[in-house]
């Protein structure tokens, strides 16, 4: 791949990265991605300080690379940039503690029934407001005291060698930190609807897509993580096993984060995003033969469906539309917003969160006009988000799915 900083003289500064950036319009403390990217990246210099700190209120959220009309790779320069901040500066508590949640998961876990409603306190929150500089009002996700792999312990397996079936039928699946601590349930769900297509699902050995770590600066504990990861699932797709996830940010890290971003080279990081897919791609355009008009069952329901930042990024279209669309009695409006502002971990900073909520406001002004059901989006953190910031169930469009198929009672939406 070409690192993103060569791609920089690509660029004509015709701006339409900086009309279609949803930060930029949402304040001025951001000049746009392309005064911060490209243009500045003219001026940075291994041995010089950062020309320019206005480029750490990208989100990161992708837009701007995938308007560009002239291959600029502008969203990846800026996350770049960010890091050279986060080298020359150094990372606060804050954004080292909230880019493991992995770790946070695993600490706290045992401690949910504690944890939690202790978390829900005003004091709380303020406290950490406090401490942490996280807002206050930032939606947080509940700690679950049982991990998957913990409730799924038959699917796991250290190497296509466990596997009692053909390559064919096997499927491995990627569950990042969301599925591990924060909703089991969901991952437990997608095990039981694969196996309900006729695969067998497994769990191989991994750990956290190192995402929010790339998202903070925090390059070498991200390039740790992901060496990690290739090691243990490079040996599934190099078996002619795909890797499926559903977690669009998670599966983009690996298809195309470690290599692009982070720079890591080698066969395993190759095979490894050539046998990467989200769900819905895999279901759509890999393996069309598992789901078939017949077997889904009629849900009489309106739903939102937000594609995410994420998922746009992978440049698949919108998969999980095609297959929703196929549900009988299913009317689905499609959002009107690029972004729905959080990003992972950066509207959960203090000073980050009115621009992430600015970002939002046309989303939930749709919600609110539509009045669905439920609202659909594939990324945790953009459910989380959405559903602290409106008061609307979101769920992700695999358990609306499930429900088509008989596998799961779907509640309806708004509180």
């Amino acid at each position: 791949m070409i690192p993103p900083g060569l791609t920089a003289d690509l660029c004509l500064k015709c701006n339409i990265c900086t009309a279609s950036c949803p930060v930029a319009a949402a304040t001025d403390l951001f000049p746009g991605p392309k005064a911060v990217g490209p243009q500045a990246e003219r001026f940075r210099h291994p041995k010089l300080p950062s020309p320019d700190a206005s480029v750490s209120w990208c989100s990161g959220c992708g837009t701007c690379t995938r308007v560009c009309p002239h291959g600029v790779n502008v969203a990846e320069i800026n996350i770049v940039a960010k890091a050279r901040l986060v080298q020359e500066h150094g990372a606060p508590l804050r954004d080292q503690a909230i880019s493991r949640p992995h770790w946070l998961g695993a600490l706290a876990g045992p401690f949910a029934a504690i944890a939690n409603p202790v978390l829900r306190q005003r004091w709380a929150r303020r406290a950490m407001g406090a401490v942490l500089r996280i807002h206050p009002d930032a939606p947080m996700p509940a700690f679950q005291r049982r991990t998957l792999r913990g409730r799924a312990k038959r699917h796991r397996v250290r190497s296509p060698r466990d596997i009692s079936t053909s390559p064919e039928t096997a499927v491995a699946f990627f569950h990042g930190c969301s599925a591990e601590y924060y909703e089991p349930g969901l991952g437990l769900l997608t095990l039981r609807l694969l196996e309900h297509l006729g695969l067998q699902p497994v769990i191989p050995p991994q750990t956290c897509c190192g995402l929010p770590l790339q998202s903070n600066g925090l390059f070498d504990a991200a390039r740790a993580q992901a060496r990690r990861n290739a090691r243990s699932l490079a040996p599934f797709a190099r078996a002619g096993i795909p890797i499926v996830g559903t977690s669009t940010s998670c599966t983009l890290a690996l298809k195309h984060d470690y290599r692009a971003i982070l720079g890591l080279e080698g066969p395993d990081f190759d095979e490894m995003a050539a046998g990467t897919y989200d769900i819905f791609e895999f279901l759509v355009y890999v393996r069309p033969d598992l789901l078939h008009q017949p077997d889904l069952r009629a849900l009489p329901l309106r739903v939102l469906y937000h594609p995410p930042c994420q998922l746009r990024s992978h440049f698949i279209g919108t998969p999980a539309v095609q297959i929703l669309s196929r549900i009988p009695g299913l009317e689905v409006v499609l959002s009107e917003a690029e972004c729905c502002g959080v990003a992972g971990t950066y509207g959960l900073k203090s000073e980050k969160f009115p621009v992430a909520r600015g970002v939002a406001d046309s989303l939930l002004a749709q919600i609110e006009q539509v009045q669905p059901d439920l609202v659909l989006t594939d990324s945790e953190t953009c459910r989380w988000w959405l559903a602290g910031l409106s008061g609307d169930r979101l769920v992700h469009p695999i358990e609306v799915l499930a429900a088509s198929l008989g596998l799961v009672a779907l509640p309806g939406g708004r509180n």
